[in-house]
């Protein structure tokens, strides 16, 4: 089939022409155009190279669809928070749904993978791609697709790459507000829990933290800083390593919502009270910060929003880029709100907004 509509299309290059380049049967071909599994990534690669030098568009049913106007992008996900990938995928599948675009899915387990990942959207004939975190922190995949000539748009990076559009917030500024609300309330020993490490936003979430204990004359205490996986579970021993110590935190803010509700379970375990015992904060506001009681403070990263404007940025370049008119890398930069629930509230010995210090024997406004 895929060699018959191929001739059909007269003058262009068809399956029988990558075959023959690859060093491959036009059945191999076929295989990996069809994103089939039992290609060795060393073929695979091979044929993608063959694609690419000869123009070969291997989905010439999409190809007349986009030449009428309508478009297919792909988005590329390898994310361990369930919460914050379904507020991505809700705002993605809306704006496309508003736009006529065709969206395809497509997951990205391991580093090993980057590569099989732009082979995969480079053959499927996509015409843009949208990377959420923690690909769009990935140089391998973001220039693999800028070399292969495909718009791309990362969403939530904290360092944005010059060959792909961005959609973020200010990370640093948000967690920093979040500390400094948290020392308001009178914490002096606020425990933070780390976003994993192959996200950019994570050490900027981490920094704003410090500037903010360095802003009110507070100390870092490595003790207080434990790293977590943007997962449930690391939540789970993050929040257990911080209130076993001996002079545990009155506050823990952790780097999103899932770590949060993780804090705040141990907490309940432990026979705590939060905020009574334990304050708990989070990031994102994703819906799991309201379906927990008590209901999460957190900074509201409006994911679905930024999902939807990456769309829409993503097809401006698409029809720059087919009208021949330069893509220049776009960044912007949305608004964070910090949402105060029920998840916090003075530490023991605090009353409007007052803290008493037993140990120097003086009375800190907390500021």
């Amino acid at each position: 089939m895929e060699q018959r509509v191929a001739r059909r299309r007269g003058g262009g290059k068809t399956i029988i022409d990558v075959a023959r380049l690859a060093g491959v049967s036009p059945m191999t071909v076929s295989r990996v155009v069809n994103g089939e599994v039992n290609v060795r990534d060393a073929t695979r690669h091979r044929v993608t190279e063959a694609i690419r030098t000869l123009g070969y568009s291997p989905n010439p049913a999409a190809r007349s669809l986009a030449s009428a106007g309508s478009l297919r992008i792909g988005l590329l996900y390898s994310n361990p928070s369930a919460a914050y990938l379904s507020e991505f995928l809700l705002g993605s599948l809306d704006q496309c749904s508003r736009s006529a675009i065709q969206l395809i899915v497509e997951k990205c387990d391991a580093e090993d993978s980057e590569q099989a990942a732009v082979d995969h959207m480079v053959v499927s004939g996509v015409d843009g791609v949208i990377l959420p975190p923690p690909l769009c922190d990935s140089r391998a995949i973001v220039s693999g697709l800028a070399a292969a000539g495909i718009p791309t748009v990362v969403v939530a990076t904290g360092r944005p790459l010059a060959s792909a559009s961005a959609i973020r917030i200010d990370d640093h500024t948000a967690a920093a507000l979040m500390t400094r609300h948290l020392i308001a309330k009178g914490h002096s020993r606020i425990g933070f829990v780390r976003g994993h490490p192959n996200q950019t936003a994570s050490e900027l979430r981490y920094d704003g933290y410090v500037a903010a204990l360095a802003e009110a004359g507070l100390p870092v205490d490595a003790a207080l800083v434990v790293q977590g996986y943007f997962t449930y579970h690391s939540g789970l021993e993050a929040a257990d390593a911080l209130l076993d110590l001996a002079d545990r935190p009155t506050a823990i803010f952790a780097s999103n919502d899932d770590m949060a509700a993780a804090a705040v379970a141990v907490a309940h375990r432990r026979g705590m009270d939060v905020p009574g015992d334990l304050t708990v904060c989070g990031f994102d506001d994703t819906a799991l910060a309201t379906t927990l009681w008590p209901e999460l403070t957190t900074i509201r990263q409006p994911v679905a929003e930024m999902s939807r404007r990456a769309v829409l940025l993503l097809l401006e370049n698409i029809r720059r880029k087919a009208e021949g008119k330069p893509t220049p890398s776009v960044i912007e930069v949305m608004d964070f709100t910090l949402v105060q629930r029920q998840s916090d509230g003075p530490p023991v010995g605090v009353t409007h907004g007052v803290r008493s210090d037993q140990r120097l024997g003086t009375t800190a406004s907390a500021s």
